[in-house]
């Protein structure tokens, strides 16, 4: 059997583990962040966009991940409280992973494989690198670091239509 994104859990920023099937029906877009990056405001658009769509059954979640540029150095909650004071975000906010290397979450494991990059490369290359899983729990696209979350939004609204 394929293994699909309701298999997962993970670790929030409090420690508490949440199962991915908890967001079974839900159209879930899964960015890995940082707080020190030159992309970290896309966390402004991923949150109007949750704002905007989850009510119509969007969910966003935040992975913070220290493997480019030590862009995110800080603790689950100092990064927790940089996204609460400069973007004011209410979707919900993971621990610290690694999505390239041998420590790579299982989750993004299964996303790269599911959704390769440029040539098929399964290796994340820079943060803010978005996913997009359908209400199936499968993986619709795989969204490069400089995809504005605005420019996601018709793909979003096609999926929540389905």
């Amino acid at each position: 059997m394929m293994s699909n994104f309701y298999q997962f859990d993970a670790t929030d920023f409090k420690g508490d583990k949440v199962e991915m099937s908890s967001f079974q029906g839900k159209v879930v877009l899964v960015v890995n962040t940082a707080s020190a990056c030159g992309f970290t405001p896309q966390y402004e658009g991923l949150q109007k966009l949750y704002s905007q769509y989850q009510d119509q059954g969007l969910a966003v979640l935040a992975f913070p991940c220290n493997q480019f540029g030590k862009q995110e150095k800080g603790s689950n909650e100092e990064i927790k409280s940089f996204c609460d004071l400069n973007f004011n975000i209410s979707f919900p906010l993971f621990a610290k992973i690694d999505v390239n290397g041998d420590n790579t979450h299982p989750l993004f494991k299964h996303l790269k494989a599911e959704a390769p990059g440029i040539l098929g490369t399964q290796k994340i290359k820079w943060n803010f690198t978005k996913f997009l899983i359908g209400k199936n729990g499968n993986v619709v696209k795989r969204y490069a670091p400089t995809t504005k979350p605005q420019d996601i939004e018709a793909d979003i609204k096609a999926e929540l239509a389905k």
